[in-house]
């Protein structure tokens, strides 16, 4: 079947046609890693997720190739490191295994590839030392740099002329460019930061300079597909293909970005206090399959909208499916009425439309094989909706935190501190339990609003406090 799908550098859908016919190859630009995952950095892990699933559905798992790397080299990182006091490698490890650990939660396939950038700087020199030898760069008081104007098509990604770029970047003017938008391919390092050994001392590479030589080693000259956050389109996007082309790759032919993230219509951001990271949606009960869902309602050329009524609807909508299928055997094969919106420029919300309308017609078999196409309703995604809202497990937790909450109101009314319990009671009331307090004791009863999922972490806050 077509592919379609959009292609930034030519600024329309195309035909996709791997390079290597039957086969089919992928590189997106994965995280730097200093600190937890946000829901802005899971969204283009599971748009290229889908596109990950068609293909292998298309060419076969064996023959799809995608490459996601890690950045473990970076300024970011080293005042992380500088705050904290921690070793940088510790740094780095933790932050990759919890970013494994929160978008295998989001139910993301792990890619063929995963390279950190550590492990190539060998190729990154190799890289620059080309690029310098065919005068694309040059060397610099201790700096390697990109000659931009070497290259005459720069800017034809992102639509912008060098001239342009000049006038409105902020770009670092150092004394040793020979041009203001000449950018870093390595920098030197003194003795506390990380640095190798090159042929112009002791540094580090460029960010940029990174994910062409780890594409070039991993995918070769000329590979299919680049994808990443449109943020991304200028300058890293820019700079990788400058670089890529002047060094003699093909390098990508297909170039894709996913739109960015708000939060109940607002930018997310830490000084409007919407901030929030996967781990803390999972933690408050939200589950992966429910915020897989969410991301993946909105097309991912528009900007996606995270919000409570979203998230509400998700689960509900979950909730029914996998009620409908429960127990049932998928069938053969996912249809291409689901299958055919993905085909055109991976339409997720067509596609999640189309699995509507299974489950309103009871076609549960098709609804579940064709749901698995998406990473939806999976043994590995269902743990969360494997009890029903308010049912005996429910209930039985509920009595635990009753019998947690009646000796708290005790100490409560002996030290007349009553905080702990009004934030207590404001989380049930939240997650749609009704507190009814006597001389007694506490009685809490699930109300129409119950919700299993907040229910989840108040236990959690619960065990902490005992």
């Amino acid at each position: 079947m077509t592919i379609k799908l959009y292609n930034t550098k030519t600024r329309k859908k195309e035909v996709f046609e791997p390079i290597n016919p039957g086969h089919a190859s992928m590189y997106v630009c994965g995280p730097t890693v200093y600190e937890r995952a946000h829901l802005g950095n899971a969204r283009p892990v599971l748009v290229f997720d889908i596109l990950y699933r068609l293909l292998r559905h298309e060419y076969g798992a064996e023959n799809v190739k995608y490459v996601r790397n890690f950045t473990d080299v970076d300024d970011k990182i080293n005042a992380r490191a500088a705050q904290t006091g921690r070793p940088i490698s510790e740094i780095t490890d933790e932050t990759i295994g919890w970013f494994l650990d929160d978008m295998g939660a989001l139910g993301a396939l792990p890619p063929t590839d995963a390279p950190r950038a550590t492990a190539y700087i060998g190729q990154m020199i190799a890289m620059i030392e080309d690029l310098i030898a065919k005068d694309h760069a040059y060397a610099a008081e201790g700096h390697v740099l990109f000659k931009v104007r070497s290259y005459t098509d720069y800017g034809a990604l992102s639509g912008r002329s060098v001239d342009d770029m000049i006038a409105g970047a902020r770009v670092e003017v150092a004394p040793y460019k020979e041009d203001p938008m000449d950018f870093v391919l390595w920098k030197p390092s003194s003795d506390d930061l990380p640095g190798w050994d090159s042929p112009w001392g002791k540094g580090r590479p460029g960010w940029h300079i990174e994910c062409s030589a780890m594409a070039y080693e991993l995918l070769g000259s000329a590979f299919d597909i680049h994808g990443g956050g449109n943020d991304l389109t200028f300058p890293h996007h820019e700079n990788e293909i400058a670089q890529s082309k002047c060094a003699g790759h093909d390098f990508a032919n297909v170039w894709m970005h996913n739109e960015m993230l708000q939060v109940e219509g607002k930018k997310m951001s830490k000084s409007l206090g919407n901030f929030f990271t996967v781990r803390d949606l999972l933690d408050q009960g939200v589950p992966g399959e429910v915020i897989r869902f969410v991301v993946l309602s909105t097309h991912y050329r528009k900007p996606m909208d995270w919000t409570e009524k979203k998230r509400e609807e998700a689960e509900k909508t979950l909730r029914k499916w996998r009620e409908l299928t429960d127990g049932v055997t998928p069938a053969s094969e996912p249809l291409s009425q689901v299958l055919d919106p993905l085909r055109d420029d991976l339409n997720t919300h067509g596609a999640i439309a189309e699995l509507q309308q299974l489950a309103l017609a009871g076609d549960a078999p098709n609804l579940l094989a064709s749901a698995h196409a998406l990473g939806f309703l999976t043994n590995e995604m269902g743990a969360w909706a494997e009890t029903g809202p308010a049912d005996g497990a429910d209930v039985s937790r509920l009595h635990d935190i009753a019998r947690w909450f009646a000796a708290a109101r005790k100490k409560a009314m002996e030290t007349k501190d009553f905080s702990t319990i009004d934030d207590y009671k404001a989380q049930l009331s939240a997650a749609g339990i009704d507190v009814k307090m006597s001389k007694d004791g506490v009685d809490l009863e699930p109300n129409a609003k119950f919700d299993s999922g907040l229910l989840w972490k108040i236990e959690r806050d619960v065990e902490a406090e005992l």
